[in-house]
């Protein structure tokens, strides 16, 4: 049976658990102050600041779409790409795609384990702070379509927040121009998206 006496030591040790869990978490991951280190130890701190300078903007390779009606009309071919992304212990990653204002983009990942995940976009010349999420519930896979509210760079943050290795599978099709990953040590590659022609057809 509660007493007074026993709720208020749950209640005493709940505050002193979301204590913890900001000053050795959250404070590192989301404004860089780690004031009892843990986010140095886990690399959290690195999530809280712009991971590289600015990805450069492509020119005469937008896939903007041109309305009519019920259709969208496209100046080159939709692209498709397919990949493995293995995180290990505590590392996370970015993977984003180039996709002009109104392009659409249809995807499928899958994660061996719990990940922590955001679905958002960058739009081009804006900030890094300024990124607008579009999906940040915690999922271990997600099936759908995404059309670009603006011209950026729009795609998945997967962070692993356990010790074992995670495999991110991730497919997608669409009109997008480039392929990003931002990594947990702060390094950038560029991917190349295959076109249609890439695709065996059968005889």
């Amino acid at each position: 049976m509660d007493t007074p006496r026993n709720l208020f030591k749950a209640m005493a040790a709940a505050f002193v658990a979301a204590v913890v869990v900001l000053l050795a978490f959250v404070m590192p991951a989301e404004y860089g102050i780690d004031p009892l280190g843990t986010g140095d130890a886990l690399g959290l701190t690195a999530i809280s600041s712009p991971l590289l300078a600015p990805v450069p903007l492509l020119h005469g390779d937008t896939l903007a779409p041109v309305a009519l009606g019920p259709i969208a009309l496209y100046p080159g071919q939709y692209k498709f790409d397919a990949r493995d992304i293995v995180l290990g212990p505590y590392e996370y990653v970015e993977f984003k795609y180039r996709l002009a204002e109104g392009a659409t983009m249809l995807f499928a990942w899958s994660a061996s384990s719990d990940v922590m995940h955001d679905f958002h976009g960058d739009r081009d010349g804006a900030p890094a702070d300024a990124a607008q999420s579009y999906d940040a519930a915690p999922r271990r896979q997600a099936d759908g379509s995404f059309t670009a509210p603006f011209t950026g760079i729009h795609g998945w943050y997967w962070e692993n927040p356990g010790g074992d290795e995670v495999t991110i599978s991730l497919h997608t099709a669409g009109f997008y121009s480039a392929a990003y990953q931002f990594n947990s040590n702060r390094t950038r590659d560029t991917h190349e998206v295959r076109a249609l022609d890439a695709i065996p057809s059968d005889n």
